[in-house]
């Protein structure tokens, strides 16, 4: 079977030093790419070339708003002008969306809407962040609707609010979170909605699964990740893991 990572930070310091290794034991258990987000312009930028170097990356450019103090009054409009200059070399904008436990709910708002007109502009998907906030997504996407789609990262959520997404053409990402049994209400929402609005993810090296709190989190989990899903569905593991590649393919383009 074979599996794409839909949303890792490969080129953050916990895994960087030992990379290559990180991506040799996920390639042995089946991982075949990893798409790797943006946060802030410099990192962005940063990722055209690391990109290059490593051939299983696709990367997507972002601003995200853990980091909305560090986005200056400049970095959209250069992330903008990056984003259109290198619309070959990249399969997404974002991670960005909106986080109410971070400051500035109002500017992050007005740049979130920006990445969804950015995404119409270039014809790309979306990678959207939330907490505590699907209200505000919802709102944005009603005020610029996401033309071409994208993935709720990391969703968390009702089955109402999954409904949401998946009829506005998104994804919903899968990850550690349903290795945990309090998150019972995600893990309900995730057995029952269409298996093409799947999508694997660990979030490496954060949301480390039950069992590894407190380490970085690694590529290679998402197996691990993928085993849990299958256990909430009735669909056999061969099944799952063909739909999840394909919609993954299709979405990011593979």
């Amino acid at each position: 079977m074979h599996f794409i990572d839909s949303h890792c930070h490969l080129d953050f310091s916990e895994l960087k030093n030992d990379l290559n290794a990180h991506i040799a034991r996920a390639h042995k258990r089946g991982v075949q790419y990893f798409i790797v987000p943006g946060v802030t312009y410099p990192q962005s930028a940063a990722l055209l070339q690391f990109a290059k170097d490593f051939a299983q990356c696709r990367i997507a450019l972002g601003l995200h708003p853990y980091f909305i103090e560090q986005h200056n009054d400049d970095a959209f409009s250069l992330l903008q002008t990056l984003a259109r200059t290198h619309r070959n070399d990249i399969v997404a904008i974002g991670e960005c969306g909106i986080d109410a436990t971070c400051a500035n709910i109002g500017y992050q708002s007005e740049l979130f809407v920006e990445h969804i007109k950015l995404c119409n502009a270039l014809s790309l998907p979306l990678i959207v962040h939330h907490r505590q906030s699907h209200h505000l997504i919802a709102q944005a996407l009603k005020a610029c609707p996401a033309q071409y789609g994208g993935v709720i990262h990391a969703f968390s959520g009702s089955l109402q609010q999954a409904q949401y997404y998946i009829n506005r053409g998104f994804k919903l990402g899968v990850g550690g979170t349903i290795s945990y049994t309090r998150a019972n209400k995600t893990r309900q929402v995730l057995s029952q909605v269409p298996l093409e609005s799947l999508l694997l993810e660990t979030d490496a090296p954060s949301m480390p699964l039950s069992g590894y709190q407190g380490q970085a989190n690694e590529p290679h989990r998402l197996v691990e990740v993928f085993e849990h899903l299958c256990a909430l569905r009735s669909e056999r593991p061969e099944q799952i893991a063909q739909q999840l590649y394909s919609s993954s393919c299709t979405l990011f383009r593979i």
